[in-house]
């Protein structure tokens, strides 16, 4: 679960994180009060999607008067905002973060990660600040300073003194720095987060370290004990698609294919995916309906992939161990007439009672392509699609 920059910095302002003076505006009148409010010769006026590369794309304005901030709100409230991480649909603009200025002298880039491989939680900065880590990578791979954490012990002091070092700062900013680095480990741990970015960190010429820009990703798995994040969410950010599933407990996923899948377990479903791209296809979703694929359920996922209007073909791809083929096929036989199906549907059976499960569907006269394999599948839905 992502959160928006305004939401991220509050929270690391509570763990000892050092940020400027902001205001949220849900309309231009908001934002001008807002700017008048924080009494500053200059301000930020900053689009909250959840989407990095916001100042590439327009959705951060410099402002120095009233006047220009009415007018960079009013040109950015209910657009869409198109970033290198947003895809050509954008996201829809509803809130401002209206934020003071600073005297910066330079700019760091710190992250906290998860790394998988590791299973740790990962420190990385470097003094090249104000780059994604994607370009920072390429460019400057040099610059990048990784230290891990062993989550026994936690984060020391002398790696978070390392890390000042690495970093170039000077003896005034150790302290405060070390200070930052500790705050933002015990926020990440104390709340489950995946991520945390602060982008640029700036130093500035008082030798202070200010979080000029936060992102926060959390672990979904975790919100349940957090509910005080969860209400943090922001439903306007996401795919209408994946909101509903949710709302039915599916895991969903939109991608840009045009090859709709219903698939029951994560694994089956990605590589039900990754069979769809060896055969030529794209797939449209990742769509796990779990274990229980009653009729509403199945119903429910249909209607979630029948949504997307590329979706020229859809495979069911069931394996069923505490599940039935047969109980499948008996859901799928009662919801296809309901869901006035236009496209070519392939079904894939596998499983307990496979064989009853195969009679039901080919006794029930409705145009279902049937495969025996997963390989079978993908491509007679790859070549219904490009029919």
């Amino acid at each position: 679960m992502d959160i928006h920059e305004y939401q991220a910095k509050k929270i690391l302002s509570s763990y000892g994180v050092q940020i400027l003076d902001g205001e949220l505006a849900l309309n231009t009148s908001e934002a001008v009060a807002a700017f008048n409010k924080l009494n500053s010769d200059i301000c930020v006026v900053k689009a909250q999607v959840h989407s990095g590369a916001r100042g590439k794309a327009g959705g951060i304005v410099l402002c120095k008067t009233d006047q220009e901030v009415k007018d960079a709100s009013d040109k950015l409230f209910g657009t869409y905002l198109k970033t290198i991480q947003t895809g050509d649909e954008g996201k829809i603009i509803e809130r401002l973060y209206i934020e003071s200025g600073c005297d910066i002298d330079r700019e760091i880039y710190l992250a906290f990660v998860m790394d998988r491989a590791s299973q740790r939680i990962v420190m990385v900065a470097s003094a090249e600040g104000g780059m994604s880590i994607e370009e920072l990578a390429i460019e400057k791979p040099d610059s990048i300073k990784k230290i891990e954490i062993d989550p026994v012990v936690g984060l020391t002091g002398f790696q978070a003194r390392e890390l000042s070092f690495a970093l170039n700062l000077p003896k005034e900013a150790l302290g405060k720095a070390v200070k930052l680095f500790m705050g933002c480990y015990k926020a990440m741990t104390n709340l489950d987060m995946n991520m945390l970015e602060i982008n640029p960190l700036v130093l500035t010429k008082d030798n202070d370290l200010i979080a000029l820009d936060a992102k926060i990703s959390f672990d979904d798995n975790a919100i349940f004990k957090h509910p005080e994040i969860d209400e943090l969410n922001d439903n306007a950010q996401k795919d209408p698609r994946e909101v509903a599933a949710k709302e039915h407990d599916l895991s969903y996923v939109g991608l840009d294919g045009d090859i709709g899948c219903i698939i029951n377990g994560a694994g089956l479903a990605m590589a039900s995916m990754d069979m769809i791209k060896y055969c030529g296809g794209e797939p449209a979703n990742f769509l796990d309906i779990g274990g229980g694929a009653s009729p509403e359920r199945v119903g429910k996922a249909f209607e979630l992939v029948l949504a997307d209007k590329k979706v020229k073909a859809m495979l069911v791809n069931v394996y069923a161990g505490i599940n039935r083929c047969d109980w499948i096929a008996e859901g799928l036989v009662q919801v296809i007439p309901k869901v006035n199906l236009q496209i070519p549907l392939i079904v894939r059976l596998s499983g307990t009672n496979v064989e009853e499960g195969i009679k039901i569907v080919k006794d029930s006269g409705l145009p279902i392509i049937l495969a025996d394999t997963l390989k079978d599948a993908a491509q007679k839905a790859v070549d219904a699609a490009k029919q």
